[in-house]
């Protein structure tokens, strides 16, 4: 009879130390904190410039590279078109989805939304968040930021920030 084999784990990363200027991933809160950002954010599609502000709303939770949320009213118009589905954080609520349309492209669901947060959400109402790899670009302070690897947390990665980043395959674990 062979011997029980318990499941394994995905190793626990070692976090990078971040230097001058940089962020941690790891120093970021659980819960996540909800924090109002000023520099531009641009974004792209199509080959047109789909949103633009500097109003947004940046989500910073432990391990993940921040998820920029953009205020619904700097999209262009007809950028938006509600899609089907839902999904549940547990910590922000229910979360609807949106189609991104720009230059003759349409991106599905590659947004969410929370119409109703749960309390320490509430800045998120009338703001869209956006996977950036179904983007061409998305772009803060003219930087073109990197997707977070896999298609869950739609973290937005800059130069200064370092991880390890969840996201990837093996580490749902962590």
């Amino acid at each position: 009879m062979p011997a029980f084999r318990r499941p394994s784990r995905p190793a626990h990363p070692v976090r990078v130390e971040p230097g001058p200027g940089q962020e941690s991933v790891w120093d970021y809160p659980r819960p996540p904190r909800v924090e109002p950002r000023h520099e531009r954010v641009v974004v792209r599609l199509g080959g047109v410039v789909v949103a633009d502000t500097t109003a947004a709303i940046r989500v910073l939770e432990t391990s993940h590279p921040p998820v920029y949320y953009l205020p619904r009213a700097d999209f262009a118009p007809g950028a938006l078109s509600r899609a089907e589905g839902r999904s549940l954080c547990e910590f922000k609520g229910q979360a609807g989805y949106v189609d991104v349309t720009g230059g003759g492209v349409v991106a599905r669901r590659s947004g969410w939304f929370y119409a109703e947060p749960w309390p320490g959400y509430e800045s998120l109402v009338d703001h869209i968040a956006l996977y950036p790899g179904a983007m061409d670009s998305c772009e803060v302070d003219g930087e073109v930021v990197q997707a977070q690897e896999g298609d869950f947390y739609g973290g937005w990665i800059t130069a200064n920030l370092v991880g390890p980043f969840k996201g990837a395959p093996g580490t749902m674990g962590w």
